[in-house]
């Protein structure tokens, strides 16, 4: 069977369903496909479900941009589709003198970056705000919050099946060619469906670059390398003593093994980085006690027995552990000899923020085509 269509979004993650809901509503015709039976099974929904500020990211970069620019669509979007979500804030705590210059590299970063409601905490307000917390100080990010995915998710997708997009499930793509004015993909589905289309969005998450490489003509060299970073969440048992999120100074390839809060106020930590050569969720409980020590240098009272496994997530990184993280990669297919396909790379934290402004940036890319 063979389909001819306007648009096709490869993978049902969240960035990939905000990018087919506004390409539909836009006006496109659009299917997004998705290899899994449902939408954000992977690293949609094996994350920290914060909603970012935009204070780490490098000014310039299209992580800062979209970020901030995310957050605000983010925000308006939740109120406006009763998406539950809270406004928690986070403090970023220093747990030593050393580190007080870092975070007023983070402050000054920040308000560059349009993240400009932080507050400095001295010793005596960041015990005011949270008296389990040792530390010698801290900033607050208002702007921070958390927020339920999979009701997001459920939105989006609801959004853009009601403006009459097609969303068609366990249908991995196999291949695909560059054609003159179209691309063509091939479906490992039981009808052996081909689909031409005059734009394709590639937001295969941690298999978009096994997906670009698929797709003969366009060149190979230009396909990073595909890295996976694994991160470990607990749960903590009984009453979180936290009001807020907090997170200590950022570590080599995240945010250190920072506490999250639910909806329901429940507590977890995590994640932490830990480096795979494949996609594989197993849960590692052999590193408890580095996780426990870590937590300890803001928490002090934290019990390994209060510790129980949670999740893990993985990062979809093009990045390895001794490089410097790389920046979201949205990649124009037409500079490379392939019009009409668009290839995201590296999508991660703060993917979920900045899936409302990065759809935005598709949407133009396609648009300006």
């Amino acid at each position: 069977m063979t389909v001819d269509v306007d648009c096709v979004v490869i993978g049902a993650g969240v960035v990939g369903l905000a990018i087919a809901r506004a390409l539909q509503q836009s006006g496109r015709d659009v299917i997004l496909l998705e290899k899994e039976r449902s939408f954000g099974t992977e690293t949609s929904s094996r994350n920290s479900e914060v909603i970012h500020a935009g204070i780490y990211y490098p000014p310039g970069s299209l992580k800062a941009e979209l970020c901030v620019r995310g957050r605000d669509l983010l925000y308006a979007y939740c109120g406006a589709r009763g998406v539950p979500h809270a406004r928690l804030g986070k403090i970023i705590v220093a747990t030593t003198a050393t580190e007080v210059p870092t975070l007023e590299r983070y402050l000054a970063t920040a308000r560059t970056n349009g993240a400009d409601d932080l507050e400095w905490l001295d010793t005596t307000r960041l015990q005011a705000f949270e008296p389990a917390v040792h530390a010698v100080c801290g900033l607050l990010s208002p702007s921070t919050g958390i927020i339920d995915s999979h009701a997001y998710m459920r939105a989006l997708s609801d959004d853009f099946t009601m403006a009459g997009g097609e969303f068609i499930r366990a249908s991995p793509v196999s291949s695909g060619r560059v054609l003159h004015g179209q691309i063509e993909l091939c479906l490992a589905d039981d009808e052996a469906t081909v689909i031409k289309a005059r734009a394709v969005v590639n937001s295969g998450g941690l298999y978009a670059p096994n997906i670009a490489a698929a797709i003969e003509g366009f060149p190979r060299e230009h396909v990073p390398c595909p890295r996976y970073a694994i991160g470990h969440y607990y749960v903590l048992a009984g009453r979180s003593p936290f009001r807020h999120l907090v997170y200590p100074v950022a570590g080599n390839g995240g945010l250190g093994v920072h506490v999250t809060l639910d909806l329901s106020g429940a507590a977890r930590f995590g994640p932490d980085v830990r480096w795979r050569d494949s996609i594989d969720y197993e849960f590692d409980d052999s590193q408890r006690e580095a996780f426990v020590e870590a937590i300890r240098t803001y928490y002090p009272d934290m019990e390994a027995k209060d510790l129980r496994p949670g999740y893990t997530g993985i990062r979809p990184k093009v990045s390895g552990p001794e490089e410097p993280s790389h920046d979201f990669y949205i990649q124009n297919g037409a500079d490379y000899g392939a019009a009409g396909l668009i290839n995201l790379f590296g999508i991660e934290s703060p993917g979920l923020t900045a899936s409302l402004a990065i759809a935005e940036r598709v949407c133009a890319l396609i648009q300006a085509g």
